[in-house]
């Protein structure tokens, strides 16, 4: 790796470095699994390289149809161009079907399908372990505007509605995804865009024939074959990743029916 580039943060799964121009930041998938607010964590071969694939393939179909994002082009096997943007301290869960916190906080049994979709905030904090909050809560401590939450909850049901379709289509549902927005300045104009990523890592995805998990959950959950899932993920999605990296021949997954 260039290690002459500046190292602008480094997070729980990816590096961000200065760009090659103003305005511009490399992201670097890292191979680092964590859940539980980092409370477990563990280094999974070949993770960053699907991940920054993945992401890649959804950025790029949301930017054709229209729905601004800070993605600019993918670099390499681990890296990727975007746009530096303000980050809006909150991510944004989008949940289709109960499953995770929801149950739990809830009593609703995971796999229940939810009446309609139901947007949620938590406080980007990880000392807190990322607390849910409300509108109220936004707009009173000013970490995003009334416009803003609207800009963000419209932009939340469009990438759901795309993803949902996408994912269907290759017999995986969709059951819930966090995203996170951020603003972009070019000018004197300032529009709120998706940031980050969406990957298995940020996603729940379930086989809609066998409700296998083709996520983190296999690794929050010590149900093992991570790597495996999300290739089948990047398998379906038409986008297997060269094994350009010596990264080991990975086992072969049995086809489903």
């Amino acid at each position: 790796m260039n290690t002459r580039r500046t190292r602008i943060y480094e997070g729980k799964a990816k590096i961000l470095y200065e760009g090659p121009e103003p305005g511009t930041l490399i992201v670097h998938y890292k191979d680092d699994a964590t859940a539980f607010n980092a409370q477990k964590k563990a280094v999974i071969d070949g993770k960053g390289v699907l991940n920054n694939r993945i992401s890649e393939m959804i950025f790029t179909r949301l930017n054709e149809l229209g729905l601004p994002t800070h993605f600019l082009k993918r670099l390499n096997m681990r890296e990727q161009l975007v746009r530096e943007v303000e980050i809006i301290p909150l991510e944004v869960v989008v949940r289709n079907v109960a499953a995770g916190s929801l149950s739990k906080r809830l009593g609703i049994e995971e796999g229940t399908a939810l009446p309609r979709s139901i947007i949620e905030f938590y406080y980007k904090k990880d000392e807190l372990n990322d607390p849910m909050v409300s509108e109220e809560h936004i707009t009173a401590f000013n970490w995003a505007t009334p416009q803003e939450i609207d800009d963000m909850m419209h932009l939340a049901i469009r990438i759901n509605d795309f993803m949902s379709g996408l994912f269907l289509g290759i017999g995986i549902k969709l059951v819930d995804f966090k995203v996170e927005f951020g603003r972009l300045y070019e000018n004197d104009m300032m529009r709120v865009v998706l940031a980050d990523e969406i990957s298995p890592d940020s996603c729940r995805l379930w086989d809609i024939k066998t409700q296998d998990k083709l996520d983190k959950d296999r690794f929050r959950r010590d149900m093992g074959g991570l790597v495996e899932a999300y290739q089948e993920v990047a398998k379906r999605l038409g986008i297997m990743p060269e094994l350009a990296e010596p990264e080991r021949s990975r086992p072969q997954l049995v086809k489903s029916d």
